[in-house]
C-alpha cells in the first residue's frame, strides 16, 4: 500500500502527466465521434458565407460507424457451471440448463442497472478504443444493504497503468478525474489495497498535489478497475472505431464542401447579351430587362448583337465522388453501406444477411473482448458480495442477445429444424430474435404453471411431505410412505 507521500509523488510525476498526454488524443477523437469536427481548411480571406458552407458540409459519419456496432451488442444473461449445480440441488426441472434467475453475478448486474449502463460502456469502448468499470463495496440506495457497486467510466476521465498492458488482467494503478475547475482537479487514485482522494492544481510535473483525506481500503485484493478494450493487440495498443477513419471522414466532408460551393455559386445557367450598350442607370436597366414568354422571339437592330448562355456546373461528378468516399469508409470500417447512406434496395433475407456479414464478424470479435471484461467485472462483484465460489469460477460468462436481422418465418423454420435434432424446446426460446432472458424466464414459469405433469408432481410432493407416516428416525421406524411416490413417475 502506498503511503501519503508516495501517492502524491506517483500522481504528480507519472500518472497525471500521462493522462494529460492521452487526453489530447482522446479529445480529438471525441470531436470526430460527436459532431464537432475539425474545420475544413479555408484561406484566411474566406468570407463568412464560405465558412457557413464549411459548417453545413460536416456530418458525424464516425458516430454512425460506432452506432451500427453498438446497437447489436446487448448483454442479456449470465451462465456458469455453478448455476447448473444450484439448479440441480434445487431439483428445479424448469430452470434452463446452466443458469438460474438468482445467480449472484446476475443479481449484481441488475442491481447496478447495468442493463442500461452497458450501452454507454460499449459506446466508449468502441469510440475511443477502451473504457473502464470500477467495482467497489457500497450500499443499495433503497434498502441500505451491502452490495458491490459497478460503474462505467470514460477513458477521458480515467487512465489505468499496467506492468504489461497486453497481458495483465488487473492494472497496478488507475487514476480517475473526479472533478475539474479550470486548472484545479480532484482526482482519485486506485491501487490493489486502497482508494486515495487527492487535490491537484496546475499542469504537468509542475502541478501541486495534496492528499485530501486518509486512504480508504476497498478490500478487493486487486486494483478494482477493469478495462474494456476494442482491439487489444500484443503490444498493448487498442484503437477504436473512430481514430483510424478520421482521414476518410475528412475526405467525405471536403467532397461535400466542394459540391456545396458549386451548388451555391455555379448551379444555374447565366444568360448574356453582347453588342448592346449598357444602361446608364439601375432604373434604366430594370426597364430594359427582358421578360420573355414561351413564344417570344429576341430581335436586335445591331447585327453584332449576340445572345447566349453559360451552362451550370454539373454536380454529378461531385455526387459520385461523395458516394465513392462513403463506400470506402463502409469497407474500411466493416459497416454496411446502407447504414451510412440510408439506401436499401428490395433485398431478400439471404442478401441482407450477406451484406451484414462483415459487420457481424466485427461484432462477434468485439463481443469476445467485452464479454471477457464483463465476466471479470461480475466476478469481482461476486467476491465483494461474499460469493467466493463465483469469484473463482472460470466457466462464468455473459450471454449476448441475438440481434441478427431475420424474418420471423425464417427464424421459426430454423428453430423447428433444430428441435428435430433433439434439442429441448426451452433451450431454443432464447434463440428467437429480439427475445430477452426475462422473456424466456417468464415463458418457463408460465409453462410450469400450465404443465399437468408438473402440477401432479408438486401435489404428490406436498402430500408426501405432510404424510404422518413419513419419519426420518431411521429404517426401524420408517412407515410404508418411505417410498417416494414422485420417484416412480
Amino acid at each position: 500500500m502506498l503511503n501519503s507521500s508516495g501517492a502524491v509523488k506517483l500522481v504528480k510525476e507519472q500518472l497525471f502527466p500521462s493522462w494529460e498526454n492521452e487526453r489530447t488524443k482522446l479529445d480529438r477523437i471525441d470531436c470526430w465521434y460527436r459532431w464537432h469536427h475539425e474545420d475544413i481548411r479555408l484561406p484566411r480571406s474566406a468570407t463568412p458565407e464560405l465558412r457557413d458552407l464549411s459548417t453545413l458540409s460536416k456530418v458525424p459519419w464516425l458516430s454512425l460507424v460506432v452506432t451500427a456496432a453498438v446497437q447489436a451488442m446487448y448483454v442479456d444473461g449470465y451462465r456458469s457451471r455453478l448455476d447448473g449445480d444450484r439448479a440441480a440441488e434445487q431439483d428445479d426441472p424448469d430452470a434452463p440448463t446452466g443458469e438460474v434467475t438468482d445467480s449472484p453475478p446476475w443479481r449484481a448486474w441488475m442491481a447496478n442497472q447495468m442493463d442500461r449502463r452497458q450501452v454507454a460502456l460499449h459506446r466508449a469502448m468502441l469510440a475511443y478504443g477502451y473504457s473502464f468499470t470500477t467495482v467497489l463495496p457500497g450500499r443499495d440506495p433503497m434498502t441500505g444493504a451491502d452490495q458491490a457497486v459497478i460503474r462505467g467510466v470514460s477513458p477521458r476521465k480515467m487512465m489505468a497503468f499496467y506492468e504489461d498492458p497486453a497481458e495483465d488482467d488487473w492494472p497496478e494503478y488507475a487514476l480517475r478525474i473526479v472533478e475539474r475547475k479550470g486548472d484545479a482537479y480532484k482526482v482519485r487514485l486506485y491501487d490493489e489495497e486502497a482508494v486515495y482522494e487527492l487535490q491537484l492544481s496546475g499542469t504537468g510535473t509542475s502541478s501541486e498535489v495534496s492528499l485530501l483525506e486518509e486512504p480508504a481500503a476497498h478490500g478487493a485484493g486487486v486494483c478494482p478497475v477493469i478495462r474494456y478494450a476494442n482491439m487489444l493487440d500484443l503490444d498493448g495498443r487498442t484503437p477504436g472505431e473512430v481514430e483510424p477513419y478520421i482521414g476518410i471522414a475528412g475526405r467525405i466532408n471536403k467532397t461535400s464542401y466542394d459540391r456545396m460551393l458549386v451548388q451555391h455559386f455555379n448551379s444555374w445557367k447565366i444568360r448574356y447579351v453582347t453588342g448592346m450598350s449598357e444602361p446608364d442607370s439601375e432604373e434604366a436597366a430594370n426597364r430594359t430587362k427582358l421578360r420573355l414568354r414561351q413564344d417570344d422571339l429576341l430581335i436586335a437592330e445591331d447585327p453584332d448583337t449576340k445572345f447566349g448562355q453559360l451552362d451550370e456546373t454539373a454536380l454529378g461528378g461531385f455526387i459520385d465522388a461523395h458516394t465513392a468516399d462513403i463506400e470506402t469508409l463502409a469497407a474500411a470500417s466493416q459497416t454496411p453501406t446502407y447504414e451510412l447512406t440510408g439506401k436499401l434496395v428490395n433485398l431478400s433475407a439471404e442478401a441482407l444477411a450477406a451484406s451484414r456479414s462483415a459487420l457481424t464478424q466485427k461484432i462477434t470479435e468485439r463481443q469476445k473482448s467485452a464479454g471477457a471484461a464483463h465476466a471479470q467485472t461480475l466476478k469481482l462483484a461476486a467476491a465483494l458480495d461474499g460469493y467466493q465460489d463465483y469469484a473463482t469460477d472460470i466457466t462464468g460468462r455473459v450471454t449476448w442477445q441475438d440481434m441478427e436481422i431475420r424474418s420471423m418465418s425464417q427464424s421459426a423454420d430454423a428453430l423447428v429444424k433444430l428441435a428435430g435434432l433433439g434439442i429441448p424446446f426451452k433451450a431454443l426460446w432464447g434463440k428467437i430474435p429480439g427475445i430477452e432472458k426475462s422473456d424466456v424466464d417468464e415463458w418457463a414459469a408460465m409453462a410450469a404453471e400450465g404443465d399437468p405433469i408438473r402440477k401432479m408432481q408438486l401435489e404428490l410432493e406436498r402430500q408426501y411431505s405432510n404424510s404422518p407416516d413419513v419419519t426420518t428416525d431411521g429404517p426401524d421406524t420408517a412407515g410404508p410412505a418411505d417410498v417416494n411416490p414422485v420417484a416412480s413417475l
